[in-house]
């Protein structure tokens, strides 16, 4: 009886020293998995690094006129005129600037169910990717409004999947209204890194 209970006895602490060895390797590989995240962020071969998680705002508004991004706001607004929105009236257009200089340009696009409507920037985006352009600098967007037209949230969330903190510049039909960092529109964004 006693040789049992102490059988007993060595099984609980043998099962209790496997946990804590589990509990403690768990730990240790979370630990790890943490260190490798901070290093590929800190490793600059992401665009989207740990610095772009925090906002950074940079010129709020632009001092003149359309002066660098003219080609950019002009595009933009050509596009707007093409807008699809028979429902609510309010066109917008959007040009995406490619590293090598390219525009692409898109419009919204609405529909009557209203959550099949395609905002004008992930048109823009999504025409740019399925030409085969991967890499981006800017985005322009233009609304008839007097006040800046941001992209809405999933907007943000594609455009920073697929071009990262790139500069998102907000126009209406005759002037600039604000100039972003992408980061500063999306400071805390979900992507690819949190399912590592």
């Amino acid at each position: 009886m006693a040789r049992s209970d102490g059988s007993r006895a060595a099984e609980r602490r043998s099962g209790a020293e496997r946990r804590s060895a589990g509990e403690r390797r768990a730990r240790e590989a979370a630990r790890a998995d943490t260190e490798r995240r901070a290093r590929q962020r800190r490793s600059g071969v992401d665009r989207r690094g740990e610095s772009q998680c925090q906002s950074v705002p940079i010129e709020m508004t632009l001092a003149s006129g359309f002066a660098p991004e003219e080609g950019l706001i002009a595009a933009a607004i050509d596009a707007r005129t093409r807008a699809q929105a028979r429902f609510s009236r309010f066109q917008v257009g959007a040009a995406l600037e490619t590293t090598d200089g390219q525009i692409v340009s898109g419009c919204n696009i609405e529909n009557a169910t209203y959550g099949l409507t395609l905002c004008a920037e992930r048109v823009a985006l999504v025409k740019a990717l399925s030409d085969g352009h991967l890499a981006f600098t800017r985005i322009a967007v233009v609304a008839d409004t007097l006040h800046p037209t941001p992209p809405c949230g999933p907007c943000r969330q594609l455009l920073w999947e697929y071009c990262g903190d790139i500069e998102v510049i907000l126009a209406n039909l005759t002037r600039a209204t604000g100039r972003y960092r992408l980061s500063a529109l999306l400071p805390l964004p979900f992507d690819s890194r949190l399912l590592e």
